[in-house]
């Protein structure tokens, strides 16, 4: 039988369903701009049917390709407000999966829970060793050797969601920090995109708090 066990979660999902997609941005645009490109071009069966900010440098970037643009000011003073109406326009979007595109807001265990295993955040992946703003001009004066980006399932402990997808990239002294932004910058948006491609296609089994990925 399909799905036999207590502690199994099933569904089914037909072949022709459009996923909905809500992206959160902050000011960085190149995952977005990636996103945008992949459902706009075909190569993905999804759409992006709104883009949500807590600054309002993107919103020509979502006028660009017709995509509704909201932004929220986000303080310490007025996060559990702007959680609640975000997750409102989320409810009425119908949308099926957030997906953090470089967006530099933590989200609180209350909107994860709405949004089990349907939030994909991206990061570099020098996490735990160069935390903090500057993390390229820390790893360079550490002389790293390689750099990384990992994409992964939002869970309340921050950053420590089940894994869906990484890559990584050979590095040496001749790059400038400057160099290890922008590669770190492309990694970061072609990881994201594998992430939500297994996801939108239904590829990935969470058990356990780790992921089982088929290609």
């Amino acid at each position: 039988m399909i799905g036999n066990g207590a502690d199994v979660e099933w569904s089914l999902h037909p072949s022709d369903d459009v996923a909905r997609l809500a992206v959160f941005v902050s000011k960085d645009p190149s995952c977005l701009f990636d996103i945008l490109a992949r459902t706009r071009s075909g190569e993905w069966k999804a759409e992006v049917a709104m883009v949500v900010a807590n600054h309002p440098d993107l919103e020509p970037v979502a006028k660009t390709f017709g995509v509704p643009f909201h932004a929220f000011a986000v303080t310490k003073e007025n996060k559990a407000e702007v959680e609640e109406a975000q997750i409102a326009l989320l409810r009425n979007g119908r949308i099926d999966l957030v997906v953090l595109a470089r967006y530099m807001q933590i989200v609180t265990g209350r909107f994860v829970e709405k949004y089990p295993n349907r939030i994909i955040n991206i990061h570099h992946a020098f996490l735990p060793a160069f935390p903090g703003a500057r993390p390229y001009h820390a790893a360079r004066e550490r002389g790293v050797k390689m750099i990384g980006a990992t994409s992964h399932y939002v869970t309340e402990a921050l950053d420590a969601g089940p894994i869906i997808e990484q890559d990584v990239r050979r590095v040496t002294h001749r790059q400038s920090v400057q160099d290890l932004i922008r590669l770190g910058r492309d990694l970061e948006k072609v990881v994201l995109s594998r992430a939500v491609w297994c996801h939108i296609r239904h590829k990935i089994i969470v058990h356990k708090g780790r992921t089982v990925v088929f290609d």
